[in-house]
């Protein structure tokens, strides 16, 4: 198996992107959307469902997958893939932000950081060196540079300071790399909040290391979305057209569409199958909460249209009657109907791109979503 990934550019520049990136375990189209697999698995889903919604590539979290079952048990199992059986791509986060929202004691130093574990109290720390060791050993086809997160707003110094931090261990991550066997690729993360100046100082200072691909962190955590979207298109331009550019965390479908416009290429969230749990179902008709009594008489799917079978099959009133019993089968329909729309969403954005039409194809999408708003008050 090579070890090899390269990213292919198709179409685009700054504005939305068509490319396809290939990997040791296959090659993923984009724009992508990689559904997040917690601890090496799809809450109420099984992987090959996962796969029939068109998924590509899945997300795995290195900080939970760190402390349970450990990275060298999983190496000693062969590595991630054949752990979770999942045989396609697999990127895996460096746990930087797990560490800072899930420990309610932490120590952020230049070594690294030091924490007490969620699962047992124990103190356990993480380094920048520490944290690609145990993504090489779990086998990624991606793994991610160790940076600090900063929930937004924050004051202007913190934010540099926590930029200047991740740059630092951006310089070590990529040291680390280099000094282990080959295999798949490191992406460093630009950080700098709010602040145009501070992302692209971060983002100037990561192609000077030299990454193979760079992801946007520290958004989607509390700015309102036109901030968001504002510091995309500040920070795009300072990143190589030619390689992949990934936005941490985000998001729902409506931030997905606004970053492609941005220039970015791959997304990972876990609202489909977290808001799925939760009785919400997207689709082409906007956000339906399942929820709601007006579904409990409604004999209508929620999409004839749907490629997802429970999307085409099942009756609103069905799907609100297990949600409102707090039946897991509701919850696990609604997840794979969510994990379809956002693969279907995907596809739509990528031919929309290849035929220059991704301008008509959002508007379209927005068009929809503003009638099933009106379908469903007068439901």
């Amino acid at each position: 198996m090579a070890n090899h990934v390269s990213f292919r550019l198709i179409r685009g520049g700054l504005a939305a992107r068509l490319g396809d990136l290939s990997t040791p375990h296959g090659t993923v189209a984009t724009p992508a959307f990689m559904p997040v697999g917690t601890q090496a698995a799809m809450k109420g889903v099984h992987w090959p469902d996962v796969r029939a919604s068109g998924a590509e590539i899945v997300l795995a979290n290195t900080y939970h997958l760190m402390l349970r079952p450990g990275a060298e048990s999983i190496a000693a199992l062969g590595g991630l893939h054949r752990f979770m059986h999942w045989d396609l791509p697999i990127l895996t986060d460096s746990g930087g932000f797990q560490v800072m929202s899930l420990s309610a004691l932490r120590q952020v130093e230049e070594t690294g950081v030091t924490f007490r574990s969620h699962v047992d109290g124990a103190i356990v720390a993480l380094t920048p060196e520490r944290a690609i060791e145990i993504q090489h050993m779990l086998g990624s086809d991606i793994a991610m540079q160790l940076d600090e997160c900063l929930k937004l707003p924050a004051a202007d110094a913190e934010i540099e300071r926590a930029m200047q931090l991740s740059l630092r261990w951006a310089v070590r991550c990529k040291r680390a790399w280099d000094g282990l066997a080959p295999r798949g690729a490191l992406f460093g993360i630009v950080q700098g909040g709010d602040d145009a100046r501070l992302r692209q100082a971060s983002a100037q200072g990561l192609v000077d290391i030299g990454f193979d691909g760079y992801a946007v962190g520290g958004l989607a955590v509390g700015e309102p979305q036109a901030v968001m979207l504002a510091t995309l298109a500040e920070t795009t331009p300072a990143l190589p057209a030619e390689q992949p550019r990934y936005l941490m965390g985000v998001g729902t479908p409506d931030d997905i569409l606004g970053a492609v416009a941005r220039g970015i290429d791959m997304f990972d969230c876990v609202l489909p199958t977290r808001n799925g749990r939760h009785g919400l179902a997207y689709t082409r008709f906007g956000a339906i909460n399942l929820r709601n009594a007006r579904h409990a008489h409604d004999p209508r799917p929620l999409d004839a249209q749907s490629a997802c079978p429970a999307a085409r099959e099942y009756s609103r009133a069905y799907l609100h009657h297990l949600v409102k019993v707090g039946e897991m089968t509701g919850g696990m329909l609604l997840s794979m109907i969510n994990l379809h729309y956002y693969q279907d969403l995907m596809r739509g954005m990528r031919a929309a791109i290849a035929g220059d039409q991704f301008a008509e194809f959002c508007a379209a999408v927005r068009l929809g979503w503003s009638r099933g708003d009106i379908e469903e008050c007068a439901g």
